[in-house]
């Protein structure tokens, strides 16, 4: 019918001079109406979306960053161009970017391109329903080979040496995509992501520690299902280049069937479960959801030698190992030492606030007190001259790793120059630590003890009033926050009924710069955070007595570990250069965010 309308009025002009009518009698067409610039920023939202869909795109999957023209390809480390990278900001994420435009502008074009990077990301998930940091759609053999080569050299990346055939929970991995299934599913019911959904959610169950893992029950490990055959063992540190009275090596074995805290791994997991729970009534979840904030709060570890000390690592182990028993700070990655972890109990700090407010149950509180008191206490501050004995700590005020019981600092180093050489090991020497992994952290205790004084004064009709409005409690199936990467991370406040997630203020000046930026009025680019060395081989495994790589992101040439541009080892054939302008996806999701906002903001 549109159609028909459409041929009429254009026809109409001709019809009248046919009957008789003379040129005066033919109104002059008005003018086209000026674009406004929200007119603009959606046209800009468009050619950048349709260009990173249709020509930056593997088959709608995404690594991170990309030369203008596509002969380079990096994710966390450099990829093949049949690859696709999970973790954030890779094809999740730039699948979440794509719905938030169709939600902020209806155009089809923008499901059409979420849809073909959501069909990527359903076709990378694993047969146990969770997704690897990496897939490559050439097959796995490829993969295989991939890690074979190029992972297995990146020195400082262990998740890569190894290829475990399974998925991982590790930086929000599994987290994201599942929330994009989830997401994509509730937009048109399509069966393809119900699908997805469903596995997702099953691998997140299946993967948790049941009520026989005593301590553990609730938690969950690094990855899933375990493969005890997926750790290669890496070159045992040298004694003779160790200084005295350091300590090397992975303290606790296989990582991965620990519970994990590391990168808000339990959070994440239990924010999925909830958005299940809101928008698919899945209520069958509450108890998971439960068992793991459980879990946290219990895994809180006291010093017996040392009641002061009161927080937690980054792994604990999952049962008695050694004489260890289950529930104990774990040693995990070679510059990860068994310790307390001063940002993860910050962030589980943080996460039982939320469990909390989810809940309206004070036990999640009951011991934060102790945790807040350790992160103030004396002798893990980093000393007032820190940026003198080490610029890499400049500006952080506590140590990262806390020796268990003395309640000392312990700072991460290495020796050698690529894997095959080298070793990272640990002491108490504040100088010359490694600089990818930075043993200092910026800890807000003032805000930390503001947030519990406050949540702690609450009376129990404050506290019913607001778990009324729980997402665990929702009596009927509720819509998610309009936007996921427009405007930043969706947390557990958001999801509260009622609750508003308000984009930010966007000036028009702001908006005509991003559109102006766009290349070729496409794409837009920007300096590459990190290069890499191409893979050429096994590196030597002569040992190397130099200091050269001891605190840069990358070891010798044969080094695949990315490191900045204009930081490089003060050494041949290293030099230091300005960073590349690459397509980049934290870039491109930044600058869509801005639009999005703009064209339709959320008040």
């Amino acid at each position: 019918m549109k159609r028909r309308l459409f041929a009429i009025s254009v026809l109409s002009p001709l019809a009248l001079a046919a009957c008789g009518g003379g040129d005066d009698d033919v109104a002059t067409p008005a003018p086209p109406a000026p674009a406004t610039p929200q007119a603009d920023a959606a046209a800009a939202l468009k050619r950048a979306a349709s260009y990173m869909d249709e020509v930056v795109s593997y088959k709608g999957g995404y690594v991170w960053s990309y030369s203008p023209d596509l002969t380079q390809t990096f994710g966390e480390m450099e990829a093949k161009r049949t690859m696709l990278w999970l973790q954030p900001p890779g094809t999740s994420s730039v699948g979440h970017t794509y719905l938030d435009a169709y939600h902020a502008t209806t155009d089809e074009r923008f499901y059409q391109a979420s849809d073909r990077t959501g069909k990527a990301v359903a076709a990378a998930q694993h047969s146990s329903g969770g997704w690897n940091y990496i897939y490559d759609f050439a097959g796995e053999e490829s993969l295989k080979h991939w890690y074979e080569t190029i992972g297995m050299n990146g020195w400082r990346l262990e998740e890569f040496q190894h290829y475990y055939g399974n998925a991982t929970f590790d930086d929000a991995t599994t987290a994201v995509a599942a929330q994009l299934m989830l997401r994509m599913y509730l937009e048109k019911k399509d069966p393809v992501y119900l699908a997805a959904t469903e596995k997702a959610i099953k691998f997140v169950v299946d993967a948790q520690f049941g009520p026989q893992f005593g301590m553990a029950d609730g938690g969950w490990p690094q990855r899933f299902p375990h493969n005890p055959n997926a750790i290669t063992s890496m070159p045992l540190p040298n004694a003779a280049q160790l200084p005295a009275g350091a300590r090397a090596g992975m303290e606790d074995g296989d990582y991965t069937l620990h519970v994990t805290f590391n990168d808000d791994v339990m959070g994440e997991n239990i924010k999925f479960l909830t958005m299940c729970v809101l928008t698919l009534g899945r209520k069958d979840l509450v108890p998971n959801i439960i068992r793991a904030m459980d879990c946290m709060q219990r895994m809180q570890w006291t010093s017996s030698a040392n009641p002061l000390q009161s927080g937690w690592s980054l792994q604990h182990l999952s049962r008695e190992t050694n004489g260890r028993p289950a529930g104990a700070p774990a040693g995990a990655r070679s510059y990860e030492p068994r310790s307390l972890a001063t940002h993860t109990t910050q962030t589980n700090i943080q996460q039982l606030f939320g469990y909390f407010t989810l809940t309206g149950d004070k036990k999640y509180l009951s011991q934060l007190q102790k945790a807040i008191n350790w992160l103030k206490s004396p002798s893990i501050q980093l000393p007032a001259n820190v940026a003198t004995l080490n610029p890499l700590l400049a500006g952080r005020n506590v140590a990262t790793f806390i020796e268990l019981d003395t309640n000392e600092p312990l700072y991460i180093h290495r020796y050698g120059s690529n894997i095959h050489n080298g070793a990272y090991f640990f002491n108490k020497d504040i100088t010359n630590t490694i600089s990818h992994y930075s043993s200092g952290r910026t800890v807000d205790t003032a805000a930390l003890q503001k947030r519990l004084d406050e949540l702690n004064a609450m009376t129990q009709a404050q506290i019913d009033a607001m778990v009324a409005k729980s997402p665990l409690k929702a009596a009927t199936a509720r819509a998610l926050p309009k936007y996921f990467t427009a405007i930043r991370e969706v947390d557990f406040p958001d999801l509260f009924e009622g609750a508003v997630m308000k984009t930010p203020v966007v000036p028009e000046t702001e908006v005509k710069t991003i559109v102006a930026s766009l290349v070729e009025g496409k794409y837009w680019t920007a300096p590459v955070p990190e290069i890499v060395n191409p893979y050429r081989g096994n590196g030597p495994a002569t040992p190397y007595t130099g200091t050269a790589y001891q605190s840069r992101h990358v070891g010798d040439v044969y080094d695949t570990s990315p490191y900045p541009a204009d930081v490089p080892p003060e050494i041949e054939p290293y030099v230091k250069r300005e960073k590349p302008q690459f397509i980049t996806t934290s870039n491109f999701i930044a600058r869509m965010g801005r639009l999005i906002s703009f064209v339709s903001p959320v008040a």
